[in-house]
């Protein structure tokens, strides 16, 4: 299956149309891009998903005025759109299509997320550009990330081949976690739920939950430019 760019686009604005159908009109499926019929009866899931990911940046964001401004502006609404979608036609085994779906997200915003990758609802993004997230990453509810996190993995085992194997290498955020910016989690480490990752923190060990995990306070120096 070899869908062209076109063809992908129109399957997103499809989702969209359906998914928010108060803020967009009416655009056809695909007709050339042959999907599994499963796929589509995943939709009203999908738009379930998608709704708390608005109401999740509507919660997080004193700046948001309204629902709408958050479906039109704001940069989680269409990566996320794009992630839902790849992850409903991942886990049905199509190939090649999640990963082009989620490059197209990458390329507009910044945002990287393997369609693997298992994120549950209410998610929120802040900002937003830099984010990495892997591909077997495991979020729970109610996460929020800011700018620049990277869920990454640490280290690979090799096969006698010598190519990585595909083993769980990324972190998993339990529920209720917020993780602020430039900080990367790395390798199979998890996260508790409740608790607060400071911004610019390099982690690569488990967090009981209910903590706070913050860098040590740089040391301030003045001088004087006279």
């Amino acid at each position: 299956m070899n869908p062209t760019i076109e063809q992908l686009k129109q399957l997103i604005a499809h989702v969209r149309s359906v998914v928010f159908a108060e803020y967009y009109a009416p655009v056809e499926a695909p007709a050339a891009l042959e999907l599994p019929e499963a796929f589509w009866s995943e939709l009203p899931e999908i738009s379930r998903l998608l709704h708390t990911d608005v109401q999740a940046v509507q919660h997080n964001d004193p700046a948001v005025t309204d629902e709408g401004e958050v479906i039109l502006c704001y940069p989680l609404t269409h990566v996320m759109l794009h992630y839902r979608t790849a992850h409903a036609l991942y886990q049905l085994d199509v190939p090649r299509i999640p990963r082009m779906l989620t490059e197209l997200a990458h390329s507009r915003t910044g945002i990287d997320i393997h369609p693997a990758a298992q994120i549950g609802e209410y998610f929120c993004i802040d900002h937003g550009t830099g984010v990495v997230i892997g591909e077997t990453t495991i979020i729970g509810s109610h996460v929020v990330l800011y700018q620049g996190v990277t869920l990454g993995a640490k280290n690979f085992e090799y096969d006698a081949a010598g190519r990585p194997k595909d083993l769980p290498r990324h972190p998993i955020l339990e529920d209720h976690v917020t993780v602020y910016s430039n900080t990367s989690i790395l390798g199979r480490v998890r996260i508790g739920h409740d608790t607060v990752i400071g911004g610019n923190v390099w982690l690569t060990r488990d967090v009981p939950a209910h903590s706070i995990v913050l860098q040590s306070t740089p040391e301030v120096k003045l001088y004087s430019n006279k």
